[in-house]
């Protein structure tokens, strides 16, 4: 039987559903799907059958299915089993694969089962900041994305990504700069400062990397955390305030951030 199936759309990226499904006694009969899908299962084990093998979806692997591609799928001994799962619409891994890639092709491949716990965790992760929208900006969300496709596709040998040299100039890294401290307080997103360098997300991405030495997120939420330590020292106002002020718009998600980069709460900070 199925013991609960939850659906939600992803409004930051048209052509995304999530789905988490918790399963006990069950099996799927050979169907297929229209679109792409990314399946992860938290815990117990799913049978597949996929492109002519039976494969075991535990934790730490990924299942890639296609559209298309006839698959099955049964709770191994009757167990019960969590299986969460990205959907993407033919039309947003076409746009993405040609970002990433440089050609304008929709990408082809057989159904997969990657093992890699490290690259299901971050999946994981992702899927879980996704369905809570408020915990993950747009910029971490964006960035995550792009990266875990160009991983995912890569390893399906779906596409092969583009090469993308050199770094941004010292006039594009001013206006990233100049831009993030002037809008600290806004939501700011990856399309936001690619547009400022006159580039794509993905070579935005890869430049930037290069020049900084971290992801325009990790740089951000640093300089946040750094805006806060003065603003903290300087002043009395609310903590609640002050992570708002630096671009926080959930206190616990300040508190958390806060703590791991400096190893204090922001109210032992000012004390």
């Amino acid at each position: 039987m199925t013991e609960n199936v939850q659906f939600q759309q992803v409004s930051e990226i048209p052509g995304l559903v999530l789905s988490t499904a918790h399963f006990a006694d069950f099996s799927f009969d050979r169907h297929f799907h229209l679109d792409f899908h990314v399946g992860l299962v938290t815990d117990g084990v799913q049978r597949q059958r996929v492109n002519g093998k039976t494969v075991m979806h535990a934790p730490g692997t990924v299942v890639l299915m296609p559209p298309g591609e006839i698959h099955d799928g049964v709770v191994e001994d009757g167990s019960q089993s969590t299986l969460k799962t990205f959907r993407l619409s033919r039309e947003l891994v076409a746009s993405v694969a040609e970002e990433i890639s440089g050609h304008h092709r929709e990408p082809e491949f057989a159904g997969a089962l990657l093992e890699d716990p490290l690259l299901a965790g971050h999946l994981l992760r992702l899927h879980d900041a996704m369905r809570r929208r408020s915990a993950a900006s747009g910029l971490e969300m964006q960035t995550e994305w792009l990266t875990l496709l160009e991983c995912l596709l890569s390893q399906a040998r779906a596409i092969v990504p583009e090469t993308v040299p050199g770094s941004l100039s010292r006039i594009q890294w001013e206006r990233v700069k100049d831009y993030c401290f002037s809008h600290l307080s806004d939501k700011i997103t990856l399309d936001e400062l690619a547009a400022l360098c006159s580039l794509g997300r993905f070579q935005f991405l890869k430049q930037f990397r290069q020049t900084i030495g971290m992801t325009p997120h990790a740089w951000l939420l640093r300089l946040r955390l750094e805006r806060a330590c003065a603003l903290l020292s300087r002043s009395s106002q609310a903590i609640a305030t002050v992570a708002q002020e630096v671009g926080f718009y959930d206190q616990s998600h300040f508190n958390r951030a806060f703590r791991q980069a400096y190893g204090v709460a922001p109210s032992s900070y000012r004390t």
